[in-house]
């Protein structure tokens, strides 16, 4: 659902973090494409549909019960949720391996985002639900270290 993925941990050397970042800047640039699709249908205004585009900027907050209706919409569009809008763990890992490199990052997102669901479970609405676990695979993913930079996501967006 949240292919605003994750990557491996931090290795001994600085560089598979490196490599990680890159994979996932390739899924969140792939991923992304989706949004203007799911606007309407998740009701998301032009000023959050704007703000959503820097989704791993510092100053930016998953918060708005819309950006998780946007990610239930973007997740259909790849097959990576089950019908309950949890993780589809074996497509989740499919998609991210698509991508060059992918099977550097695959695991480790999919148990990111897994852990992130595990702790929302609860909560029964999925846009609200899915917002939670976005923001807290973002937190998960820059204290890994493997989140993407801003710039590195632009440089990949032509490929898609």
């Amino acid at each position: 659902m949240l292919v605003f993925l994750v990557p491996l941990v931090i290795g001994l050397v600085m560089e598979p973090v490196v490599g990680t970042a890159e994979v996932m800047s390739h899924v969140t640039a792939h991923f992304g494409k989706a949004l203007q699709e799911c606007r309407e249908e998740s009701g998301l205004s032009p000023e959050i549909l704007e703000e959503f585009q820097h989704f791993w900027s510092e100053d930016f907050e998953v918060v708005h019960r819309e950006l998780g209706c946007a990610i239930i919409c973007m997740s259909n569009k790849f097959s990576l949720l089950q019908e309950d809008t949890r993780m589809h763990h074996v497509n989740m890992h499919d998609y991210v391996k698509s991508f060059p490199n992918g099977q550097v990052l695959s695991e480790k997102l999919v148990q990111l985002i897994h852990n992130c669901e595990k702790q929302y479970d609860s909560i029964t609405d999925d846009c609200e639900r899915v917002v939670k676990v976005a923001a807290c695979f973002k937190v998960d993913a820059k204290k890994e270290g493997i989140a993407p930079e801003v710039a590195m996501i632009e440089a990949v967006m032509e490929k898609y």
